[in-house]
């Protein structure tokens, strides 16, 4: 009697050898990280793009922050309180612009100077080389009221490697609000 090709209760039917490999094949993984490639490629502009935005805002809202300071110091002390550039964090400096860092003090004979009996209430270090931060003022002057003796705007933007396709404007008001505006008008390109 001819054997019959029943399986019996003796467990899985055996595999082949090539069903049990399992991974990717070379040419698979070549296809996917060429295909990863290229997506990558076309996300780092954008991805760039953003770390620049952030940076930037970072920089602009440290000094909305110190005009802030400063204003409320000036109510608090009832005194006049200035924001200055500042190369050393002791002192304001008379050239150079606030990329080299500034700082808020109790400016007590209003003279622009950081004299004896004067705090310092804050220090800012200098700002990367690879940006630019003009202004139009040296310094902003806080009245024991809170309002800023002149109004004044600042413009933040990267100027190295490559200059970025966006900056950062801040404006003090006569009032001593302070705003900060995203805008492309490209000073730094």
């Amino acid at each position: 009697m001819p054997m019959s090709l029943q399986r019996t209760d003796r467990g899985p039917a055996p595999r082949t050898r090539r069903a049990r490999q399992r991974g990717f094949t070379l040419i698979e993984m070549m296809v996917t990280l060429s295909v990863l490639g290229v997506l990558a490629a076309i996300a780092a502009p954008s991805f760039n793009n953003a770390i620049l935005g952030n940076k930037l805002a970072a920089f602009a809202n440290n000094f909305v922050g110190a005009a802030q300071l400063a204003r409320s110091e000036a109510i608090k002390r009832n005194a006049v309180v200035r924001l200055c550039r500042s190369a050393d964090g002791a002192s304001c400096a008379s050239s150079g612009t606030f990329q080299q860092g500034w700082i808020v003090f109790h400016d007590a004979d209003n003279d622009g100077a950081v004299d004896s009996g004067e705090a310092v209430v804050q220090t800012q270090q200098p700002i990367s080389a690879d940006f630019h931060f003009t202004s139009d003022s040296y310094s902003l002057v806080f009245q024991p009221t809170g309002a800023g003796a002149t109004s004044a705007e600042l413009t933040i933007c990267r100027a190295g490697p490559s200059a970025g396709s966006q900056e950062r404007t801040i404006k003090v008001s006569a009032t001593g609000r302070a705003s900060v505006n995203t805008t492309r008008t490209g000073i730094c390109a």
